[in-house]
């Protein structure tokens, strides 16, 4: 490979991790092309974009980000990798789950990229799996904030016919 070719790679990786800074390091080596197009779909589905890397150029890329925490991913870089970038933290996690669940031994996690905080090993796969979306969180917390809200309504629907009932003995005593 041309000198050309991998900086104009080197800067396509800069510019994906600038984009959607959530990504999983994983190994997807061992896949038949069935499972591949399979997996490749499900990303899709997922909004999830699959693609395989030189472990030299991604790890140019992460040291590029200047990011202490992105730096400790460099270490995880060896074999074959494949790299999904997500804007929704946790799907990737999920697939991976769900391939595991199944019985399949390939999507391997490696490592991931997330929120701002490096997980490496496979066994971070659980806690990637329980990390919540922005939107989910938002959705949280409108709903903590609503809580409040539709208890004091509803004490004041159900109390309705009674105060009713009570102002109207107090207007007619007067």
């Amino acid at each position: 490979m041309r000198k050309e070719e991998k900086t104009q790679i080197l800067e396509s990786i800069a510019a994906q991790i600038q984009e959607t800074p959530n990504f999983y390091i994983t190994d997807i080596s061992g896949l038949n092309a069935e499972q591949t197009a399979k997996l490749r779909k499900d990303c899709f589905e997922k909004n999830i974009k699959l693609v395989v890397v030189k472990n030299t150029l991604f790890h140019k890329a992460v040291e590029k980000m200047e990011n202490e925490e992105a730096n400790l991913l460099l270490g995880i870089l060896e074999g074959p990798t494949a790299i999904m970038y997500t804007e929704t933290p946790n799907a990737p996690a999920k697939l991976i789950k769900k391939y595991l669940d199944e019985g399949s031994e390939k999507p391997a996690l490696k490592g991931a990229y997330v929120q701002e905080c490096a997980f490496v090993g496979a066994e971070k796969l659980n806690e990637l799996c329980n990390i919540k979306s922005r939107e989910e969180l938002i959705g949280e917390i409108v709903g903590l904030l609503q809580s409040p809200a539709r208890n004091v309504v509803s004490a004041l629907q159900s109390a309705g016919g009674k105060l009713a009932g009570i102002v109207k003995t107090l207007s007619e005593r007067e």
